[in-house]
Parts: C-alpha cells; structure tokens; sequence
C-alpha cells in the first residue's frame, strides 16, 4: 500500500513535466510522421501518398545543395571552432594576469540573443560601410560585399558562428583544471616540454569534453537556422540555403507540409547517425578516470 501511495505521489508531481512531454513532443512528433506520409498543403485535408515524398528528395536537386550547404557549415564550424576553443582554453588556464576577465569576455556573447548577434553582423560585413571592410581599408585591402558574394557568403557564416564559442572554452577550462597535478608532475620528470605535455597528457584527460562539445556543436550545426535566415535568407543563389532554413520555406512559404515532414524526418534521423558515429568512433580516443 505504501509502495503504490508512494507511486501516486511521485506521478503526481511529475504530471506537468509528463503531460507537457506528451502533448508538446510525442504528440507533434506522431503528427509530423503521419504528415510525411502524406500531400498536405495546411487548407486541405492531407492526403496519403506513401513514401512519395522521401522518394521526391531523391531528384530534388535543391535538397541536394542544401544538404552540402549544411555540411559545408557544420565541417567549418566544428574544424575551426574545436582547436579555437581548446587553445583558448589553454591560454586562459595558464593563469596570466586579467585571464579571468578574458574568459567573461570570451563568454559573454553567448548572453545576446542570436537574433541581435546576427543584425550586429550583418552590420559588420555591409558591403561599403562594414566595420570588416573599413579596417581592411586601413590596411591597403579592398574589402568585398561579403553575404552577397556566393564566395564568401557561408565562410562569413561560418565565423559568425565562431562568435557563440564561450560555452565550450568554459567547459574545456574546467575539464582542464581537473587534470590531476601529479600527470603534469610526472610529465615535468620525463623532460616533457609544453607542446609535447599538452599533447600527451592534457588532450587526453580532457577528451570526453571534446568528444561532449563535438557532438553538441554537430548537432547545433545541422540545425542552425536563425543566423543565415536573418542574415542572408538562404541567398545569394541559394549559398547559404541551409537544411533548417529549406524545411522551414518548403513548409510555410510553399505550403508543402507533408514534403517538410518528411525533410523534418530525414534531418533528424541523419543528426543521429552522425552523433552515434562520432561517440562510437571516439571511444578509442576517449579516455575516461575510474
């Protein structure tokens, strides 16, 4: 009787967590299945087609170039954004003079919302006026009208992107700081220097925050939307046209709900696949304390 009261008790006060997974997540979730299944245009009733939209992406020559636009962003994002973040991390953890006012600076822009961050930059790259150019101006270079050149449009993303990197370098400095001071000890009796002590004992202690960041940041980039939504809307000639972003336009901008569905389902199926793939292939590099 108790065991059961005690049960009761516990359902009871996680009912709203409970109710909210159901009806915000499992249920969406159900419909959004169904829907891929399905010609659905938001006025009339959908109607079921089978796998027809799945086999549609197959000659959908634009779901081909957003799939390498996203690829392209996650690979620039993650390549760059990994050492950049470590070797920050680094530096601030080598207990230089004002290091803890570097890592509040370093972190702060993952305070401004990602909305004002990206109008912020969108000033920053402006073809004529751009902060970016009138420095290279400074120095002799013509700056370039850089979200409107298909060239350059996703490398400027992909920096852009660079400008979040506080959270990681904060988790690999306290993963660092953890690192027992009797490796560095005995590193320091084997005649080690500092590239070579990072290398063989700091990288390999800290491998499971890099493995954490890494799957985080993959994750984040096959999903990014607000910035090229706002800072180019997919252009220019669709260079910038990223998965979230086509999911989104295929659904309320053409009306093609059950195809974004199925977009939807596809996407997320191939952030699991490539996060399984990174923690399985990580566990050889991966070194976890007992």
């Amino acid at each position: 009787m108790t065991a059961r009261r005690d049960l009761w008790a516990g359902l009871a006060w996680t009912s709203p967590f409970l109710l909210g997974t159901v009806v915000f997540l499992l249920i969406p979730a159900a419909m959004s299945l169904y829907f891929s299944f399905t010609e659905y245009s938001l006025i009339e009733p959908p109607l079921f087609v089978g796998l027809d939209n799945y086999r549609h992406m197959a000659r959908d020559g634009l779901f081909w170039k957003v799939v390498a636009n996203t690829a392209a962003f996650a690979l620039g994002s993650v390549l760059v954004g990994t050492p950049l973040a470590i070797g920050i991390a680094a530096l601030l953890e080598a207990r230089v003079r004002g290091s803890s006012f570097v890592r509040a600076v370093v972190f702060f822009p993952t305070l401004v919302p990602i909305v004002a961050a990206s109008i912020g930059w969108m000033w920053l790259y402006a073809g004529e006026h751009g902060l970016v150019n009138r420095l290279l101006a400074l120095v002799g270079v013509r700056g370039r009208d850089w979200l409107n050149d298909p060239a350059t449009a996703m490398p400027a993303l992909i920096a852009m992107s660079l400008w979040i990197i506080g959270s990681p370098v904060v988790i690999y400095g306290a993963a660092m700081r953890d690192v027992p001071r009797s490796l560095y000890e005995a590193a320091d009796l084997d005649g080690m220097g500092p590239a070579t002590r990072f290398c063989n004992v700091t990288l390999p202690m800290i491998s499971p925050a890099v493995l954490f960041n890494v799957v985080v940041s993959i994750i984040w980039s096959l999903q990014v939307f607000a910035v090229p939504a706002i800072m180019t809307k997919g252009g220019p000639n669709e260079a910038t046209n990223v998965y979230a972003l086509y999911v989104y336009r295929t659904a309320f901008d053409y009306a093609q709900m059950g195809y974004a569905s199925a977009l939807a389902w596809v996407q997320l199926l191939i952030t699991l696949a490539l996060a399984l793939i990174v923690v399985l292939g990580a566990r050889r590099f991966v070194h976890y304390r007992s």
